[in-house]
């Protein structure tokens, strides 16, 4: 066993004393963790590292002695990832253990300089090894933690809305991708069977420029709601997007397209057989024929 084991095993309770000492004199984030949390971390992680080294080589952290370090800092780092430590917070948890490390060595080997040397190297390569650990282990709940808020922001971006009985629209803002796009088509046909609509709308107004790519993912969408029985009429089709769907010779012939939202909606009023009137001011009953609408249409429109 290396002298670097031994001083880990041998002074273990002195070298944690240490350790803890060193990170609460540090720039603590009291805020996001206690000492309390703070030294059984600091004490679990060490009896793991004395376990390691007594058993297994202290320079590699790859062998089978050390998948138990390995596990207990892959949890901590995830954990202060999560509680919104930053990478050099997190980082800093195992480099702090240098100094209180090396002094113990300084003493155990001040006798013995080329054994100093030695033990004071394999104390800052597995050192170094495990900061290493760490940082990964960080990043990558990082990551998972940055997909899961983008998912989530991509269901909240493309809501639903029923705007009648047996109309839904659904306001499309931002680049379509293939992602966005499985999201989208889930959310309208979801809808579409919750709400048994008949007619779709899907809007592109805050859709920023429209290519080949797009327009695929558009015409997914819409055949895939034709299949649930829903007509869908493209709303949001602005000159320049109307020119550049011309330009890329892209067919959206069999799709009902308009200029705004609002003319899809009296489209879709129309297809539901329900038609908006005026109202008298006065008595608050429908106008006569005065814009050509039948008492037929304006009984259904109120029935609705």
């Amino acid at each position: 066993m290396s002298k670097l084991a031994d001083v880990l095993q041998k002074d273990e309770s002195e070298l944690r004393a240490d350790w803890i000492k060193e990170q609460l004199a540090a720039v603590r984030r009291r805020d996001l963790m206690s000492d309390t949390e703070l030294q059984t971390q600091s004490t679990e992680l060490l009896k793991s590292i004395a376990n390691a080294a007594r058993n297994g080589n202290v320079t590699d952290i790859s062998a089978l002695e050390w998948s138990a370090v390995r596990e207990r800092l892959t949890d901590i780092s995830a954990s202060r990832a999560q509680q919104g430590f930053s990478p050099e917070e997190t980082a800093g948890f195992v480099f702090s253990l240098k100094q209180p490390l090396f002094a113990r060595l300084r003493a155990e080997l001040s006798k013995d300089p080329a054994a100093m040397f030695t033990e004071l190297c394999n104390a800052t390569v597995l050192l170094d090894k495990l900061g290493l650990v760490t940082f990964a282990a960080y990043l990558k709940t990082k990551e998972q933690l940055i997909a899961k808020q983008a998912e989530e922001m991509l269901e909240l971006s493309t809501p639903v809305v029923k705007l009648w009985q047996g109309i839904v629209a659904i306001p499309l803002i931002g680049t379509l991708d293939s992602n966005r796009t499985q999201v989208v088509m889930e959310s309208l046909l979801s809808t579409i069977v919750a709400t048994n609509s008949k007619v779709a709308i899907i809007d592109i107004t805050g859709v920023p420029a429209v290519d080949t790519l797009v327009a695929q993912h558009l015409l997914k969408t819409i055949t895939a709601a034709k299949l649930m029985g829903a007509e869908c009429i493209l709303s949001g089709i602005r000159p320049q997007i109307a020119q550049t769907i011309v330009h890329l010779g892209i067919n959206l012939s069999e799709v009902i397209t308009k200029a705004s939202l609002a003319d899809a909606l009296a489209v879709a009023l129309q297809k539901t057989g329900k038609t908006v009137v005026k109202a008298d001011k006065h008595n608050g009953k429908a106008s006569d024929n005065k814009d050509g609408v039948d008492a037929k249409q304006v009984g259904q429109w109120k029935g609705a």
